[in-house]
């Protein structure tokens, strides 16, 4: 900012006051009071609006960071798994609870498969009885 002196401040008052008056001066002081509070006002929230923006343009761009250290981590991780797992074995290979499992038991007699949930396996003989 610019640096005024003790001395540069009262030669300015003095000037000010042969030129303008000793009635006209105190009008003005005041003028120029918020003429400079206006000034400083602007620029303050000039700054602020600056500050702002580089505070969220850092966020956008840690959340760039972030996000992309997120698609790595999950491109190894389907690699990992890409490699763990057989080629011929589907990627769910465990049955879903929403499906029932299938029992086929065999005996003397022709039996049809027989879908179970929780409850035990009945068995119904085919073509008959």
């Amino acid at each position: 900012m610019i640096e005024i002196s003790f001395g540069k401040l009262v030669l300015l008052a003095l000037i000010a006051l042969i030129v303008l008056g000793p009635e006209k001066l105190p009008h003005a002081a005041r003028t120029a009071g918020v003429f400079m509070r206006r000034i400083r006002t602007g620029w303050d929230s000039v700054r602020a609006e600056v500050e702002r923006e580089l505070q969220v343009e850092e966020i956008r761009r840690q959340a760039k960071e972030a996000a992309s250290r997120a698609e790595a981590a999950q491109a190894e991780l389907d690699e990992t798994l890409r490699k763990m797992r057989p080629s011929g074995v589907p990627s769910n290979p465990t049955p879903s609870t929403a499906e029932p499992a299938l029992v086929s038991e065999t005996t003397p007699e022709a039996t049809v498969a027989v879908a179970t949930d929780a409850t035990p396996t009945k068995e119904v003989p085919h073509g008959g009885a």
